[in-house]
């Protein structure tokens, strides 16, 4: 039977998934579907193995023409030869016309760069704190939120999330609104908003009682194979201060994304720059990043061993403070027993750990954390549930 098919390449050199070691027993998982190969079907042998070049002609069967098209949103493999029925009938399970394109990933801003390693590492926690979640529709959402303390300030904060309807993926929509007030009228917030299908933007506003603290504004562009970044924070036009920063980061490959940063700072009497290089290094399931500046170096390893665990490990050298510190960190995850734990120690001498439980079918979770400061001797714990 004659067909066409076009697949996009999530790496240009292979399509599929792992491959064993001999040609005639090797099983593809693609798009969720084993596919096993049969010496007769060069479809299916080109699927696991040629990706770009060429296929060897079957004797039997026709001439496979095999090419690499650029469409609208990436690059595709197009395809023309003769399906052999075993694979043509595991294929007819598959809504590839629908499927999307797995292109060269977007390069993200430096902050998404170590968001991966950062979400192993276990948040400290302190006191008591209790959150109660409420959905009022499917686009608005309330939280409140008491917290007591023995170190910081206790109180209570009322927090609030508006998602739009423009949907733009399968989990976003836009625009977005978060923000929270606690009882002294100190006020979060924030506002992120997809313009067009490449740029975005986002407003952060933050206040002290009734004088403004901090405001910024973000505007990030996202090409195929790239992303461009403008912050701009605290800007006064009579005093003459603010901040900009600038980042670009380019997929040179479908692995490795290079790039820079530059954080260009003044207010009266004072202003200066300062560049950074940066790049990323992502595998089939392990993350590396690296920054380089003159203020120092920054680099993070993400791994995912399994499903249950995830492991990351961050080194930070400041030219300024003339300190490094270098911290690892793992999350164990357990779905049966609803059980998730995470942990880290760091070359300060820094041990801490959290434990969240979720009691379900109730919408209830609990949160025990500690640390402790071998150095300075310092202990500290928490507890904490949310509702909802």
């Amino acid at each position: 039977m004659g067909v066409e098919m076009r697949y996009t390449l999530a790496n240009p050199w292979m399509i599929g998934g792992h491959l064993s070691s001999t040609v005639t027993d090797v099983v593809v998982n693609f798009a969720g579907v084993e596919l096993p190969l049969v010496p007769c079907c060069h479809v299916c042998f080109s699927l696991g193995v040629w990706a770009v070049c060429w296929l060897l002609p079957h004797p039997v069967l026709p001439q496979l023409q095999l090419e690499v098209v650029k469409g609208s949103q990436g690059w595709c493999l197009s395809l023309q030869g003769s399906l052999c029925p075993q694979c043509l009938q595991s294929l007819q399970h598959l809504d590839l016309a629908s499927s999307q394109q797995m292109q060269i990933p977007h390069s993200q801003t430096q902050a998404h760069m170590r968001s991966a390693t950062a979400n192993v590492f276990p948040l400290q926690m302190e006191g008591v704190r209790l959150v109660v979640n409420k959905g009022l529709s499917n686009h608005f959402q309330v939280s409140h939120t008491v917290t007591l303390s023995t170190l910081g300030d206790s109180g209570y904060r009322f927090g609030s999330t508006y998602v739009g309807s423009k949907q733009t993926g399968p989990a976003e929509s836009f625009p977005v609104m978060v923000g929270d007030m606690d009882n002294t009228g100190s006020l979060n917030a924030q506002v992120i908003h997809q313009l067009t299908s490449l740029v975005r933007s986002k407003i952060a506003i933050q206040t002290q009682q009734h004088k403004f603290v901090n405001w910024q504004c973000d505007m990030e562009c996202r090409g195929e194979d790239f992303t461009a970044a403008v912050t701009l924070g605290n800007p006064d036009v009579l005093v003459g201060s603010g901040i900009l920063v600038g980042h670009y980061l380019q997929s040179i490959t479908p692995a490795l994304a290079l790039g820079g940063e530059l954080v260009y700072h003044r207010r009266p009497g004072e202003e200066g720059a300062v560049t950074s290089l940066l790049g990323r290094y992502t595998g089939d399931n392990y993350v590396a990043t690296l920054t380089l500046g003159g203020a120092g170096a920054h680099a993070t390893y993400y791994h995912k061993a399994s499903d249950q665990l995830q492991v990351g490990v961050e080194f930070e050298a400041s030219t300024r403070m003339q300190e490094t510190t270098a911290s690892f960190g793992y999350q164990l995850d357990v779905p049966k027993a609803n059980f998730l734990f995470k942990g880290t120690v760091d070359s300060n001498w820094v041990v801490g750990a959290t434990l969240e439980k979720k009691l379900l079918p109730l919408p209830l979770t609990l949160a025990l954390g500690a640390f402790l400061n071998h150095r300075k001797n310092k202990f500290q714990c928490g507890f904490g549930v949310t509702i909802g």
